[in-house]
């Protein structure tokens, strides 16, 4: 397959969407790609738009907003990444992303982390899933959601506190399991009320220890 070539700028412009169909769930308005890229004209960002539509990586729908057709091909020069949050500890009562809990942003390949679904990270306390080689001190990479299917590994808030367990549900209740050597942990049996936070994509090594 024939690779297709991008400038510096496209490849920069791509990162900026991809960014903010990440975290925002839609692309970025033109005035605000322009803002990110430090354009004062928006003639130079529509040159860019409209060189990713040519190449068939961009569509425009009806309402203006921007959507990608299809992935960036494998270029070891260019490797495309987009920022994921880190998140810390979740308050009460707050959603899982509000500002307030995120720590950092991490650079996350979008190989993993793939638009225009919204992801977050977060560091792994305790061997309760380490037979799915989920250890102490990893990062799990989350894609945000609020179903699953029978064997996934999610990410749910019980008593205040966010956990990582994998996904059972029956008829009469949902039961979230433990993937442990460590015996002591047990399964959680939940009712028809619960809501998870997202399904678990990937174990990444904790960039963010110094």
């Amino acid at each position: 397959m024939k690779k297709i070539p991008f400038s510096i700028k496209e490849l920069e412009a791509i990162r900026h969407i991809y960014n903010s169909m990440m975290q925002r769930g839609e692309s970025p308005s033109m005035r605000e790609l322009m803002a990110s890229m430090g354009y004062q004209s928006p003639r130079s960002i529509s040159l860019i738009i409209d060189s990713l539509i040519e190449k068939k990586i961009l569509q425009r729908k009806p309402d203006g907003k921007l959507r990608f057709l299809k992935n960036i091909p494998d270029d070891k020069d260019n490797a495309q990444t987009v920022d994921v949050p880190l998140i810390g500890t979740v308050a009460a009562g707050t959603p899982m992303l509000a500002e307030e809990n995120i720590e950092t942003m991490v650079s996350v390949s979008v190989k993993l982390a793939r638009p225009p679904h919204r992801y977050f990270l977060l560091k792994v306390e305790g061997d309760s899933m380490n037979e799915k080689d989920i250890n102490n001190g990893d990062l799990v990479l989350v894609r945000q959601q609020t179903t699953a299917e029978n064997g996934d590994i999610v990410v749910a808030l019980i008593d205040k506190e966010a956990t990582i367990k994998e996904f059972h549900s029956s008829q009469n209740a949902i039961v979230l399991k433990p993937k442990s050597k460590n015996k002591k942990h047990k399964p959680i049996v939940l009712n028809r009320d619960f809501r998870i936070q997202g399904k678990v994509i990937t174990s990444l090594p904790n960039v963010t220890d110094e």
